[in-house]
């Protein structure tokens, strides 16, 4: 139940009138200039959640250390450079809701979760529809076409899914007219949105506590929430170093480490391989996900799976980062139960035809080798994660 979330947290915070103004996410949309292309995938064999993915984190070149070093005595603030709100009202074009998502995911610290959620608000806010059943019907169809978008998307689905279930989840609507009740729509919608756009601070917060000064961490690949952990621990004057991996074939780890420079954080980068050996100077692994399971598992980037074998047999606790929006009614039995999400291998060097490449983007962990989950809605243990699936779908 969303009520239940730790937001309450943030909304004290505010309330008790700090001087200075908290970071907030701008959640006003980009214009929408050029979006024809915006909602083709321009390759169908790769999943367009990844091709998103390595546009946002943008990989980086040979260079990267020359930026990372240049970087250090730059700002460092994690706010989306403002974009002016403004829509193109005489074109007359007749409202796409792929294209209000696309206008929202060009964010590329806004969560593609996130920007579906905002997407299906505005669906509401321009239905011309004159009854409840109506307007649900159009919701329920939007919703289906931003998960037929990309299938491969876990928090995509399971964002639209929450979305409806949470926007629409009310008795009380059928009695009411429909102004009214359209009201209430848009009222809900527009919480959720707020609630999901917190939930990464939220993560950030209530975190804190596990980062203990000495402490060395490893992370995965780039993930968003895990960065925002990272910053706000630094911000907070931890003394702590991280262990970066190289994250291959997209080298997203490329990118966490150039970041993690800008805040003066020590990092050290490693090649995915080079796991076990440095797991003994490791006091904990901090990773992010792309889906939560019904078993307390996790869905996350390819290499996630044997950095939590190894840090088990060491006994070293494995964190997971993830907002409570990608929490997924799905129940994966091993590796090859999931929907497979592709994206492109560079080995730099010419691959004979005969030789079959395993472009597989994620792969399963099982919820034994999870310690805590850190989520919007508390610390969890991956035992509890059935139960608040069950409370947040009811």
């Amino acid at each position: 139940m969303w009520w239940r979330s730790a937001s309450f947290i943030l909304d004290k915070q505010q309330a008790e009138g700090a001087s200075k103004a908290p970071e907030t996410l701008s959640i006003s949309p980009p214009t929408q200039s050029s979006m024809a292309d915006a909602f083709q995938n321009p390759n169908p064999k790769i999943s367009a959640y990844y091709q998103s993915r390595a546009a946002h984190t943008a990989v980086v070149t040979s260079d990267w250390l020359a930026q990372a070093q240049a970087a250090v005595g730059f700002q460092t603030d994690d706010q989306i450079p403002s974009e002016t709100d403004t829509r193109d009202s005489e074109s007359g074009k007749p409202f796409s809701v792929i294209d209000e998502f696309n206008n929202w995911r060009k964010q590329p610290d806004l969560a593609e979760a996130v920007a579906a959620i905002r997407a299906l608000a505005a669906v509401i806010r321009s239905s011309q529809a004159t009854t409840m059943m109506e307007l649900e019907i159009e919701l329920k169809k939007a919703s289906d076409s931003l998960k037929s978008w990309d299938t491969t998307s876990i928090s995509l689905t399971a964002g639209c899914d929450l979305f409806m279930r949470y926007v629409t989840r009310t008795s009380a609507l059928e009695y009411e007219d429909f102004k009214s009740g359209k009201s209430r729509l848009i009222e809900r919608a527009e919480k959720f949105g707020e609630i999901s756009c917190k939930a990464r601070r939220i993560i950030a917060m209530l975190s804190q506590d596990f980062i203990f000064d000495g402490c060395t961490i490893l992370v995965h690949g780039f993930s968003r929430v895990v960065m925002e952990v990272l910053r706000l621990a630094a911000q907070n004057k931890k003394l702590f170093r991280v262990f970066c991996t190289e994250g291959r074939p997209d080298r997203t780890g490329l990118r966490l480490s150039n970041e993690l420079a800008k805040l003066d954080v020590p990092v050290k980068l490693l090649i995915d391989s080079a796991v076990a050996y440095a797991m003994d100077e490791v006091d904990m692994v901090l990773v992010g996900a792309d889906g939560v399971v019904e078993s307390g598992g996790i869905i996350n980037m390819m290499g996630t799976y044997q950095i939590a074998l190894v840090a088990h047999s060491m006994n070293k606790p494995v964190y997971v980062a993830a907002e409570s929006y990608k929490f997924a009614r799905l129940y994966p039995l091993d590796q090859k139960d999931m929907a497979p999400a592709l994206r492109p291998i560079d080995f730099g060097v010419p691959i004979p035809s005969k030789v079959e490449v395993e472009k597989s983007a994620r792969d399963y962990t099982p919820p034994q080798y999870l310690t805590l989950l850190f989520t919007d809605l508390g610390v969890l243990s991956p035992s509890v994660v059935s139960d608040e699936l069950i409370q947040l779908y009811l």
